[in-house]
C-alpha cells in the first residue's frame, strides 16, 4: 500500500535505507494472560534464511547458475552501491561462489562485503 501520493523514490517498508516508515512499538499489543502470558512470536529469532537458498543454487546446472548471475546483475547495476553490497552478503551467505559470482558481475570486490556473521569472507 502506498500513503505518498504514489509517487516519488519513497518505500513503504521496513527494514529500509531511504528514510521510509518504522514501525512504532507504541502500538505493539500488551501480553495477554490464557493460560500463561502470550505475546507476539518473532519468526526471524533461530530461522536460518540461507540453507535453502544455497541449496537451491547449488542444484542449478554451471549454465543455470551463470544466467541467474547475469541476470541479478544487469538488475541491480542502477541500484545504489550501499544496497548492492548488502544484497550480495546475503548472497554470499547463501553460497559463496553466488554472492561471489554477483560481485565480480558488479565489479565489486568481495572483501568488501560485511557478511553475516557465520558466513565470513
Amino acid at each position: 500500500m502506498r500513503f505518498d501520493g504514489n509517487g516519488g523514490p519513497s518505500v513503504n517498508y521496513e527494514p529500509n535505507s531511504s528514510g521510509g516508515p518504522i514501525e512504532s512499538h507504541a502500538f505493539k499489543e500488551a501480553a495477554l494472560a490464557v493460560s500463561g502470558l502470550v505475546g507476539r512470536y518473532d519468526h526471524r529469532e533461530g530461522n536460518d534464511d540461507y540453507t535453502q537458498p544455497g541449496n537451491l543454487f547449488r542444484l542449478l546446472t554451471p549454465d543455470h547458475k551463470a544466467r541467474l548471475i547475469d541476470n541479478l546483475v544487469q538488475h541491480m547495476t542502477p541500484v545504489k552501491r550501499d544496497i548492492q553490497l548488502r544484497q550480495i552478503a546475503h548472497f554470499y551467505a547463501a553460497d559463496p561462489a553466488y554472492g561471489e559470482g554477483v560481485a565480480r558481475g558488479l565489479g565489486i570486490d568481495i572483501r568488501e562485503v560485511s557478511t553475516p556473521a557465520s558466513q565470513p569472507v
